[in-house]
């Protein structure tokens, strides 16, 4: 194999990728092909939660895989991995977020909570947020609220209206036609933007007085990242229908939504196979799941975010570095200009740190690393930052 042969036999997502070749990854770091050690700040954009090859999740698979693989269809048979995993799941939940609908990505799962709602509702509207990210698949792509981002895809499902985040003028708009109002609980596309003056909270009010649903999209602070196990939990804000992904499987193609048993039965009839899916509730990946859930919720991981928050913050302070968004491990330096934040990625990207840029906030840089990372590698990758950053000239920008 080549790069050559990446460019050519592989679809594209951008016309300049990074291209690392990666030969294996263990812990904070990938390696490449040449045995560069690259320490890893973004975790396949939130998505390793416990590191790379983490032990319990590796014995985990398996374990699983020299029993079975894949069986059936989902929901027909009993499979002990998304069983058990849908009990734990539950039992760190408000008791209105007790069924799971298991999936293959954040994005399917966006796609179940919106037909859902509509199904439960029997009304049409959505309401989602202006530089909203759900996915990018048609449902959830006509969610975005950045308008040359979806364009080029017109027709999008119809009925989809938008409000500002935080604006709570806007929060009128939610009305009794309201299907469902569906929310990133910190706006991660936009640069993590956090809910201010209790805007959740009153949203949640104005959906339960309209008869709306409220989607909270968890996909990228779920699973402990942000100092719970879900970040409405900080907010005082607990959703109908919580959408989940990313972290869950510590790196595996997973995506979920949780609702009420009641409100979940709504996809069993009426039409029968409301919602149906090959390969949702793999039990590989369940398997992964399972063993994820468990070393979040029963080691120290989720308070040590904050912790290591706090080192990120104290280190990161930077003439050039303008503020530090978000919370927990899903931060968002803002730099004092596109051309610094990607100077800072790509100039790391040399000298074997993994930066990342956000969807829509082009002056951000992401660090959303392992929550297992460790306060000498945050040290480490943070020394390299601000190096980097001392030794930007406004001419030095490739």
């Amino acid at each position: 194999m080549s790069k050559k042969d990446f460019f050519t036999y592989q679809a594209q997502t951008s016309p300049h990728p990074l291209a690392l070749e990666v030969s294996h990854a263990k812990g904070s770091y990938i390696y490449d092909v040449d045995g560069n050690a690259h320490l890893d700040f973004v975790a396949g954009v939130s998505a390793c939660s416990l590191g790379h090859s983490h032990p319990k999740v590796v014995d985990a698979i398996k374990t699983q895989v020299d029993q079975y693989m894949h069986v059936m269809v989902y929901g027909e048979y009993v499979q002990r991995p998304a069983v058990e995993f849908s009990k734990l799941l539950a039992s760190h939940l408000p008791e209105n977020l007790n069924t799971t609908y298991l999936v293959n990505s954040g994005t399917e799962a966006m796609e179940g909570a919106i037909k859902l709602a509509r199904r439960h509702t029997g009304r049409s509207q959505v309401i989602a947020a202006k530089n909203a990210y759900h996915g990018n698949t048609m449902g959830s792509l006509s969610l975005m609220g950045l308008e040359e981002r979806k364009s080029a895809f017109r027709p999008l499902i119809p009925d989809i209206r938008s409000i500002q985040f935080n604006t709570e003028e806007e929060i009128k708009n939610i009305t009794q036609k309201t299907a469902a109002v569906v929310l990133e609980t910190i706006q991660g596309g936009a640069g993590f933007i956090l809910p201010e003056n209790g805007y959740l909270e009153k949203v949640r009010k104005r959906c339960n007085e309209m008869g709306a649903l409220l989607i909270l999209d968890e996909i990228q602070p779920g699973f402990g990242r942000t100092g719970k196990l879900f970040a409405f939990e900080h907010f005082n804000c607990p959703p109908d229908i919580l959408v989940i992904g990313k972290g869950m499987a510590s790196g595996l193609p997973v995506g979920a939504f949780v609702a009420s048993h009641d409100l979940m039965a709504d996809l069993k009839e009426k039409p029968k196979f409301g919602h149906i899916t090959t390969f949702g509730g793999n039990p590989v990946i369940a398997a992964a799941s399972l063993a994820t859930l468990k070393e979040i919720t029963e080691t120290d991981l989720i308070p040590q975010t904050l912790e290591k928050e706090k080192l990120f913050r104290n280190l990161l302070q930077h003439p050039l570095i303008k503020e530090i968004r978000g919370k927990g491990l899903m931060l968002a330096p803002i730099m004092e200009s596109k051309e610094i934040a990607d100077y800072l990625v790509l100039e790391a990207s040399k000298k074997g740190l993994i930066l990342f840029w956000l969807l829509f906030e082009p002056k951000a840089v992401r660090i959303s690393p392992p929550l297992t990372i460790s306060m000498k590698e945050i040290e480490e990758g943070c020394d390299q930052i601000l190096g980097i950053l001392n030794n930007y000239k406004s001419d030095t920008v490739n």
